[in-house]
């Protein structure tokens, strides 16, 4: 009598079992045997994304992480009331927001678009810039708020130091008055520039300057 077999199948993800047999199976090479790959499409997307290293220079392999494919940050997320987070996430990136040390939020507004050359009074046409201000601070109802004043330097110290501080209690008092809040306010003149104020052969940098007429808005930690 003829021995009968089921046939047997092979995929990607490995050997079917046999059913039906009436005596031991006979082996078959698996190159001889037919096979398919499935994609599969329905699964996450993940990405791996490079931290930075110590920047010791000690030649230390670069730390790697997984991360959810569109992954953004969003600076102390558990003050913000969840119907602000996409907001907030928006105007932190706007006004290339950043975290210090302390976990303060802290951007920078140029003093180009806030002032006229060598004054502390508000154009008309900064309102724009304040009220992003204004919308980021609202974020953070309970967090104390101050503005740092900044020069180039250009002029004497003294001079740089007023004009700083005019400028920072100027800023600080449009957002009292648009946002209800208290801010502290505070002049550094020329003391803490972001970019060099000259070039290496001594010329002047214009473009470092400007940088460094700015008004810096600081959301502190909250106290606890």
């Amino acid at each position: 009598m003829a021995r009968l077999y089921a046939p047997v199948q092979f995929t990607a993800a490995g050997l079917v079992l046999l059913t039906g047999c009436n005596g031991p199976s006979q082996p078959r090479s698996l190159k001889e045997a037919d096979s398919r790959m499935t994609v599969r499409v329905d699964v996450p997307e993940s990405r791996m994304t490079l931290v930075d290293g110590p920047g010791d220079g000690a030649g230390a392999e670069p730390e790697s992480r997984f991360a959810p494919a569109g992954e953004q940050t969003i600076f102390r997320e558990a003050e913000i009331a969840p119907d602000r987070l996409a907001e907030t996430r928006s105007l932190l990136t706007d006004l290339a927001a950043r975290q210090g040390p302390d976990k303060s939020i802290r951007f920078d507004l140029p003093a180009d678009i806030l002032f006229d050359f060598d004054k502390a009074t508000l154009r008309p046409d900064a309102t724009a810039s304040l009220e992003k201000a204004a919308r980021l601070i609202a974020s953070y109802p309970d967090a104390p708020l101050s503005v740092a004043g900044h020069t180039d330097a250009k002029g004497d110290d003294a001079y740089n130091d007023a004009l700083s501080n005019r400028r920072a209690t100027a800023v600080a008092a449009w957002l009292r008055d648009r946002t209800g809040r208290a801010v502290a306010a505070r002049g550094y003149g020329e003391r803490e520039p972001v970019a060099p104020n000259s070039r290496p052969d001594g010329s002047d940098d214009p473009d470092g300057r400007q940088r460094n007429r700015r008004v810096e808005i600081i959301i502190q930690p909250e106290r606890n």
